[in-house]
């Protein structure tokens, strides 16, 4: 199923099987994606890292991840753009930026209850039946849907991960922490930097960071960076040097030993292994 207008906005969804699996890698600019999967034992490799993924499992990704198929067994796929809804822009509305998506931590996997299940699957049902409206509410509708599934999402997610436990304003703040890494990993690597745009000193960022968990704001800079990292040197051919100045190192010894003391392999030894 798919939608798209004359103005460039288009959402679509897949049933995703062994057989029509590599739609998974087929991701453009600027898209986001939400897989949902019907069958336990599905495998992938996303940024040179395993998952193992479970029935009802819900995972959020963006154009910037990089995703090696080990095993596919079922799946549904929601894959928009930035023209059909653009989480950043709608933030307000619901409140996934930072969360489910350019975040600067590990992976968000999503697993809700039987009843939150139920929830989402009249969700999904209402989007199936939006596809096939042709009038001039359809664009609205199909909207309408989606938002509530990246709210329902965002919910389950904070849930499970104990968000609710703290203080809403604290939870903004690390929110926009994690975006603005994600946006700047690349050219700003001190924590002042970060704190400097959220009007906030670093003392205050560290003790934030600290309540929410054991994760201070410099692990999500440097982890942030690492992901790059590996990443560049996965998939591309470019070399060590020029990797190092693309995510903000003007000296490659300086980003080999930053990227060898967390990987502790040089960054030749993690591309040859």
């Amino acid at each position: 199923m798919k939608y798209s207008n004359q103005n460039g906005a288009f959402i679509e969804l897949h049933e995703i099987t062994p057989d029509n699996c590599n739609v998974l890698k087929s991701s453009k600019n600027s898209e986001l994606s939400l897989l949902w999967f019907n069958s336990d034992n599905n495998i992938l490799i996303i940024d040179a890292v395993t998952y193992t993924f479970n029935k009802n499992d819900i995972i959020s990704l963006t154009e910037f991840h990089k995703i090696e198929i080990v095993k596919i067994n079922a799946l549904k796929l929601i894959r928009w753009n930035r023209s059909f809804y653009c989480i950043v822009d709608h933030d307000s509305e619901v409140g996934c930026k930072g969360i489910l998506y350019y975040g600067a931590s590990n992976l968000p996997i999503i697993k809700p209850n039987d009843e939150n299940i139920e929830i989402l699957q009249t969700v999904l049902k209402m989007l199936q039946i939006e596809f096939n409206s042709k009038d001039n509410l359809q664009l609205e509708m199909l909207q309408m849907m989606v938002k509530r599934m990246l709210i329902l999402c965002t919910r389950i997610y904070k849930l499970q991960s104990n968000y609710f436990q703290k203080e809403a304003s604290n939870i903004d703040i690390i929110r926009e922490y994690n975006y603005l890494v994600e946006t700047h990993f690349k050219k700003k690597h001190s924590v002042s930097m970060y704190a400097e745009m959220l009007n906030k000193s670093p003392k205050t960022l560290a003790n934030l960071f600290k309540q929410a968990g054991n994760k201070t704001p410099l692990y999500y800079i440097k982890h942030r960076i690492m992901l790059e990292a590996r990443r560049l040197l996965n998939y591309t051919d470019k070399t060590i040097s020029e990797i190092g100045y693309e995510l903000g190192f003007t000296d490659v010894q300086v980003f080999s030993r930053f990227f060898k003391n967390i990987e502790h392999l040089s960054p030749s030894e993690f591309r040859n292994k």
